[in-house]
């Protein structure tokens, strides 16, 4: 089972992905509230991959993807973003993000996105 970082600073966001991701097959190993955290749990629970939003307060999504792919240069991070944040999403992919996901997303939009990165067939 993979193990999944959830990073939002919307708890009822965390919670939502969480159901989403443990209703097909994934496990949730941690939640972070800001990019200094997700670095911190990170390193703390060696996830398979991480959701991250690229807006939160004290260190927002893109400082917490270039953290975590500073010590992980194989991490696999996907940015979640609202629609209109297009550069956000630019500069995301541009440090490391394997993918994104704009909101509001479908479920299958959030596990497509995780299976694609794991190399693993849409069931």
């Amino acid at each position: 089972m993979r193990k999944i970082l959830v990073v939002d600073d919307a708890k009822v966001i965390r919670m939502v992905i969480k159901q989403i991701l443990t209703r097909h097959g994934f496990h949730v190993a941690g939640e972070a509230g800001n990019g200094r955290e997700a670095l911190e749990k990170y390193k703390e629970l060696k996830p398979d991959a991480v959701t991250m939003d690229i807006i939160m307060p004290e260190v927002d999504g893109i400082q917490g993807l270039k953290e975590i792919m500073a010590f992980d240069k194989q991490a696999k991070v996907i940015m979640i973003s609202a629609i209109d944040q297009h550069d956000a999403l630019t500069d995301a992919i541009r440090h490391g993000a394997t993918d994104y996901v704009v909101k509001p997303f479908e479920d299958d939009r959030m596990v497509t996105a995780l299976k694609n990165i794991f190399g693993e067939a849409q069931s």
